[in-house]
């Protein structure tokens, strides 16, 4: 009997994207079981390889641009249109993670004090100049903590300190905002859906603020997530006064450094659970009933996957058709046997010898690769002895 095997990753921050992460496993499902008959369904979160992957299950086209990335350097990214029955709604859709993620900040200048979304808000005054009637936006894979601070500026926002004088848009600056500014604002945004795509979990302030869950990932010090925080409360207390918006406890404000708090605030966004968003261009439910086994993958599995990551999304739709799902991960952190609970038959890290960061992401189509391999003889190994 043949296997249908169903490969829906999403990225791995830093190094591959949805769709090339599904390449590399399908390579060695197919070394190992030949005779699989194998459907990729990349399933970017939010973050990189969004606007890719969406773009192409709906046969789209993309207009490559350059904008500012985090740090002020410029960066080439792209805004994508829908295709098929989607194309006459001229939606556009952007991922942040071009122009502001994670990935685009150099090791050795990772300080969110610094990085900026301003490069996200030319990409959606980029879409408008296209035509664009409604923006789908991604939020994942940030490098930046300042709130939607940039975004807003590039769309014309302007932030000012006790002086009147103009400040950066970028999070040494929340503290420092005595007076927004949004009499410059782009004034098509009244006349286009945005929706966003994101993590609902993630807040903007509190104990469990943006600052201080994922700061330390963007190179924040204690020190810094302390004054991040602060000024994020600050920030939400002045976009409050000034568009009535109340931003600090909204579910999936903290989305990419709060670029979700901005987007709704200055543009009127809607904040949607990524799967949903995800869904609405993929049928993955069909792709999941039609498979005997699901594969997907994550660069970290721990137990924050539950809340909202695609493992988990997926897992819980495949446990209730019966159908396993495997994990394969660029590492195990604490609390990833919670996964199981989610849906999650079996999961392994593909990493299987010490190595440095640097080596494991030069190398991950490699070990994605050859641990499906190894993940697909086990499952084989599995239905012999079942049989």
């Amino acid at each position: 009997m043949s296997l249908n095997v169903l490969i829906a990753p999403s990225g791995f921050k830093e190094s591959l994207d949805a769709p090339d992460v599904a390449r590399a496993i399908a390579m060695g499902v197919f070394s190992a079981l030949p005779s699989a008959t194998i459907r990729i369904a990349p399933v970017a979160d939010g973050g990189e390889g969004f606007t890719r992957a969406v773009v192409a299950s709906t046969g789209g086209w993309s207009v490559p641009m350059v904008v500012s990335g985090p740090t002020g350097r410029p960066v080439t990214a792209e805004v994508g249109f829908c295709g098929g029955d989607l194309g006459s709604e001229r939606t556009a859709v952007i991922e942040m993670a071009a122009a502001a993620g994670l990935r685009l900040v150099p090791r050795d200048e990772r300080d969110p004090m610094l990085t900026t979304t301003f490069g996200v808000g030319q990409l959606v005054r980029a879409a408008l100049d296209l035509g664009a009637l409604r923006i789908v936006i991604g939020c994942g894979d940030s490098g930046t903590n300042d709130g939607g601070m940039g975004l807003a500026a590039a769309l014309g926002a302007r932030f000012l300190d006790e002086h009147g004088e103009e400040l950066p848009p970028r999070g040494q600056s929340l503290a420092k905002i005595a007076e927004i500014d949004t009499s410059r604002l782009d004034a098509r945004l009244a006349d286009v859906a945005i929706e966003v795509a994101c993590n609902i979990t993630n807040q903007l302030c509190g104990e469990r603020g943006v600052a201080r869950v994922f700061g330390p990932q963007k190179g924040a010090s204690p020190a810094t997530v302390d004054a991040l925080a602060h000024g994020l409360d600050h920030y939400a207390a002045k976009v409050f006064e000034t568009t009535g918006v109340d931003v600090a406890a909204m579910p999936g404000g903290g989305a990419s450094g709060g670029l979700g708090a901005g987007l709704v605030a200055f543009t009127g966004a809607q904040l949607t659970p990524r799967w949903e968003v995800i869904t609405r261009y993929l049928d993955l439910e069909a792709l999941i009933e039609w498979s005997h086994l699901v594969i997907t993958a994550e660069g970290s599995l721990d137990g924050q996957t539950p809340n909202g990551k695609i493992p988990a999304e997926l897992g819980r739709r495949a446990r209730s058709m019966g159908i396993p799902v495997v994990v394969l991960a660029g590492q195990i952190g604490d609390g990833a046997h919670l996964t199981h609970d989610a849906g999650i038959s079996a999961y392994t890290s593909v990493v299987q010898r010490p190595c440095s960061l640097a080596e494991a992401i030069a190398s991950t189509d490699r070990l994605l690769s050859e641990g499906a391999e190894q993940a697909m003889r086990l499952v084989l190994v599995g239905r012999r002895l079942a049989a």
